[in-house]
C-alpha cells in the first residue's frame, strides 16, 4: 500500500536506516531518497541496498519527496531546514523522529513554506547503537510513535503520516509539543542523564580502584552502561533543547533523593521498603503495557544489534 509516493529520510544512523529498512519492507512508498553528509554511511547504505538513491546534498535529495523525515540530530535541524524548506515539493510533509519537539517547532515553523506542512513526530524506540548497519525494520513494531502536530496542520496530513507510522507497526499518540517534552523528561531524557553521570563517577572510581569497578559489575551497573553508551551528538542536542524541562524534573528528582538519604540515615526501612515495592510494580506494569520483555538486557536479545 502506497502511503506516499516517494519518501526522503535526511540521515542514515539507527533510526534513519530502520526506517529505510521499513518503508522498503512494507512497501509503503514507490521510491525512497536517503541522504547523509558522512560519506561512510552514504558508501554502507549502497552496500546495504537502503534506498533507491543515495545522496550527501539535502536540496537535492527532497526534490520531488512527499514525505521528508529528518533523523539527524536536533542542533542540525535550523541549517537543513534552511537548505531544504525552499526545495521541498508543494504540499509535502517534513517531519523528524527526534526526542524533543518544542524547540523542534520553534526552529522549523518560521523556515516553512505556506505550501509545506510540518508535523513533528518522535518514535519511542532505540537502541545504544548507531550508524547503518545498526537498523533493523522491526524497531518500530509495537512502540508508541507520538505525534505534534501544530494547531493549523491539516486533518488530512496528521491522518496520512498516523498511516504511514501504523504501517511501520507503531501506536500512534497525538500530544502538544510541551506536553511531550515534559513527559521524555522523566521517562527519557533525565534516566539517560543519571545514566551518564553514574558512569561517569564509576569510570573516576575505576581509576582509583584500579579497575575493580569493571570486574565487578554487577547487572544494575552494566544496564547503566548501555544507556550510557547512547549517541554524545544526540544527547547533546536533546539536553540543550529540553533544558526547562529536563531542570524541572532534575529538581524534582534530587528532592526525592534527599528523602532517600534521610530514610538510610536513620534506618527508616519501612519508607525504603515501601519506595522500592511501589516502583517494582511500576516495572509490572510496564512489561503488562507491552513496551518491555520480562527478560534481562532491557528485553533487548543479544543478535539485535
Amino acid at each position: 500500500m502506497t502511503i506516499f509516493p516517494q519518501i526522503t529520510i535526511i540521515g542514515m544512523g539507527l533510526i534513519g536506516s530502520s526506517l529505510a529498512r521499513g518503508i522498503l519492507e512494507s512497501k509503503i512508498s514507490n521510491r525512497l531518497i536517503v541522504c547523509d553528509n558522512n560519506a561512510e554511511h552514504c558508501q554502507l547504505s549502497r552496500d546495504l541496498k537502503l534506498a533507491d538513491d543515495i545522496l550527501d546534498d539535502p536540496a537535492k535529495a527532497v526534490k520531488g519527496s512527499d514525505l521528508v523525515i529528518l533523523a539527524t540530530p536536533v542542533g542540525t535541524y535550523g541549517d537543513l531546514g534552511q537548505i531544504i524548506c525552499p526545495e521541498m515539493k508543494s504540499g509535502a510533509i517534513l517531519t523528524d523522529v527526534g526526542s524533543v519537539k518544542g524547540s523542534v517547532v520553534k526552529i522549523l515553523s518560521p523556515l516553512m513554506r505556506k505550501d509545506c506542512h510540518l508535523i513533528p513526530g518522535h518514535p519511542v524506540a532505540g537502541t545504544e547503537q548507531s550508524g547503518p548497519r545498526a537498523g533493523f525494520a522491526a524497531l518500530f513494531e509495537g512502540r508508541w510513535c507520538i505525534l505534534t502536530p501544530p494547531l493549523n496542520a491539516p486533518a488530512a496530513m496528521v491522518s496520512r503520516l498516523e498511516k504511514f507510522w501504523q504501517a511501520l507497526g507503531s501506536k500512534v499518540e497525538l500530544m502538544t509539543p510541551d506536553h511531550h517534552d515534559m513527559v521524555l523528561a522523566i521517562t527519557s531524557h533525565l534516566p539517560h542523564l543519571i545514566a551518564y553521570n553514574i558512569v561517569g563517577t564509576a569510570r573516576h572510581l575505576e581509576e582509583v580502584t584500579k579497575s575493580e569497578v569493571i570486574k565487578y559489575s554487577a547487572g544494575g551497573f552494566r544496564d547503566f552502561t548501555r544507556i550510557a553508551a547512547s549517541d554524545p551528538t544526540m544527547w547533546r542536542d536533546v539536553f540543550l533543547n529540553n533544558k526547562d524541562a529536563v531542570l524541572e524534573m532534575l529538581a524534582r528528582f534530587s528532592e526525592d533523593l534527599t528523602a532517600l538519604q534521610r530514610a538510610i540515615r536513620y534506618d527508616e526501612g519501612d519508607k525504603l521498603f515501601e519506595l522500592f515495592d511501589r516502583t517494582r510494580r511500576i516495572r509490572k506494569e510496564i512489561i503488562d503495557a507491552g513496551q518491555e520483555e520480562d527478560i534481562a538486557d532491557f528485553g533487548r536479545h543479544k543478535d539485535e544489534k
